[in-house]
């Protein structure tokens, strides 16, 4: 069976706090969600702002291969007509193929929000809905509060529901708008509207009670064929119904159809795609689409899922365009650590002595405060020590670091003296920089590009500082989380000290030797 898919990531996603579209970004997301394959993509309310009227114009010269671009909107105002309602006429005046209207569901809403009678909110609805269809190729109604509505008065909600199936709505959206309802109440609601009306069902769903994803699910088991929802589920105070998790799980868990299963191994491609227009840190530990979702660190699980995937993986990682990850920490066993090492190209058993003593290391400097999770650079340095294929790069003889603040300035000055000794010669440089950290990486990449010219290429592309045990206070532990990149490739190292600059200047210097190593031994890893 088909279920689906509207995309409200564009309008209710935007209604998320700390997120805010350019035109440019709603055409670019527009264009992706229809190569996905989702069904329909709600673009925006017209009748709200200047640029959603834009978006609708120029969307109209975007030739999209699947997906239907949805206006959203209104029902009419109490005292005018659906006619002469600029809401709904900006609507129509949209262009839009598919137009979505909401009303109100709630008595509540009725009697205090528009503050008219329910006859009349009734009439509101067929009106509008009636006018709509004569001018849109398809018109969707969305009953918002549906759920709230329902539990106060069953026998009123139902009936603004027959009042848009009756005036020609295509389908009937029921929407848990305030996000409180939980499964069982969905299923007995959608239950009686099945019994009630019938035009096809969908759900609309908010993530107040963590069960947005859920609800949604629900619905389609007890009949719906229509899901709303948003990307990453991004969207008002906490957020909307996540088709992240929701088309996977239609599916691969129900095996129903919704995008097609070979365009669903492009999920977390989109998903990071969405969160990199909208600004925002990918959520590691998001189902199906998180860098985390299939990360495995105990030693049981690890050596488990390496033999057989389904031990310890709800479905394999590859179907939602996932990968799996082996970490290596003070809680992993041989059969992680010879995974990595293979990664790295490095050929270990999972009982060799060797083996043995880069997890007795890792457990040593992990209860030191190291981590080597985010820090596979610093781990590969690790395993190649071991093993004898490490080359020290340089020696340090001295460093000193200088911040002056003047009166007037803006920012502190910060400049870092560095001496080394490479390859017997003596290399002294001196350099500014954004702080500390900065100042040091620049002088160390002055000293050594003159020694190892490849390096002129590197650059600091993020830096993370951790407290360990904060307990201590200012004298606290601290644990830096170094990125680098050369534009081929991108690596983390960690250093930890009780001195931040000196935990900053370990991971600078695995950061240097990472770079060394892989110019001398190229990776046979992923």
């Amino acid at each position: 069976m088909k279920i689906k898919i509207y995309d409200t990531t564009l309008r209710d996603g935007s209604q998320a706090e700390g997120i805010s579209f350019s035109l440019e970004d709603k055409l670019r997301i527009a264009a992706r969600l229809d190569r996905f394959g989702i069904d329909y993509i709600e673009g925006g309310w017209p009748y709200s702002n200047p640029k959603d009227i834009t978006f609708f114009e120029r969307i109209r010269e975007t030739p999209l291969k699947h997906a239907r671009v949805a206006a959203f909107g209104s029902t009419r105002r109490a005292r005018l007509s659906a006619e002469d309602d600029p809401n709904l006429r900006m609507l129509v005046a949209s262009g839009a193929p598919v137009i979505t209207i909401f009303g109100k569901s709630w008595d509540l809403h009725v009697i205090e929000a528009l503050r008219v009678t329910r006859e009349q909110n009734l009439e509101m609805i067929a009106d509008s809905v009636r006018f709509l269809k004569a001018h849109a190729e398809e018109v969707i109604y969305d009953a918002e509060h549906f759920f709230d509505g329902y539990r106060s008065d069953p026998e009123y909600a139902l009936a603004t529901l027959t009042a848009a199936a009756e005036a020609g709505a295509d389908c009937l959206v029921l929407c848990d708008t305030n996000g409180g309802s939980l499964p069982n109440q969905v299923a007995e609601a959608i239950q009686a509207v099945r019994d009630h009306v019938r035009v096809p069902i969908g759900i609309h769903a908010h993530n107040d009670s963590e069960t947005a994803v859920a609800n949604s699910i629900v619905a389609v088991q007890f009949g719906a064929v229509h899901v709303q929802g948003t990307m990453n589920g991004i969207g008002e105070r906490c957020g909307n119904a996540n088709l992240c998790s929701v088309i996977p799980s239609l599916e691969l868990k129900l095996g129903l159809e919704t995008i097609g299963r070979e365009r669903l191994r492009e999920l977390t491609e989109v998903s990071h795609f969405i969160d990199e227009v909208a600004n925002l840190t990918p959520n590691d530990r998001q189902p199906f689409v998180g860098r985390s979702a299939f990360a495995h660190k105990g030693g049981v699980h690890a050596d488990a899922v390496l033999k057989l995937g389904s031990t310890y993986e709800h479905l394999a990682p590859e179907t939602v365009g996932n990968k799996r990850k082996i970490l290596v920490s003070e809680l992993a066993g041989g059969s992680a650590v010879r995974h990595k090492a293979e990664q790295f190209g490095v050929d270990l058993t999972k009982d060799s002595p060797i083996t043995r003593a880069i997890l007795d290391q890792v457990v040593r400097l992990e209860n030191k405060g190291y981590s080597y999770e985010g820090a596979e650079g610093s781990l590969e340095l690790l395993i190649r020590k071991a093993q004898g294929e490490y080359e020290k790069t340089f020696d340090l003889i001295s460093f000193r670091v200088i911040i002056e603040k003047r009166a007037g300035d803006e920012e502190p000055i910060t400049e870092a003296t560095l001496k080394l000794r490479v390859n017997g010669e003596v290399a002294h440089t001196v350099a500014e920089g954004d702080g500390p950290v900065h100042a040091l990486d620049n002088a160390m990449r002055k000293a050594l590009q003159q020694f190892f010219p490849h390096l002129a290429h590197m650059r600091l592309t993020d830096f993370k500082v951790r407290v360990v045990n904060v307990r201590e206070g200012t004298a606290a532990k601290v644990r830096v989380l170094v990125e680098t990149t050369d534009a081929q490739e991108t690596w983390n190292t960690v250093g930890v000290s009780t001195n931040i600059i000196e935990a900053s200047w370990q991971a600078l210097v695995d950061a240097v030797d990472y770079a060394m190593m892989r110019e001398r031994r190229p990776r046979n890893g992923n």
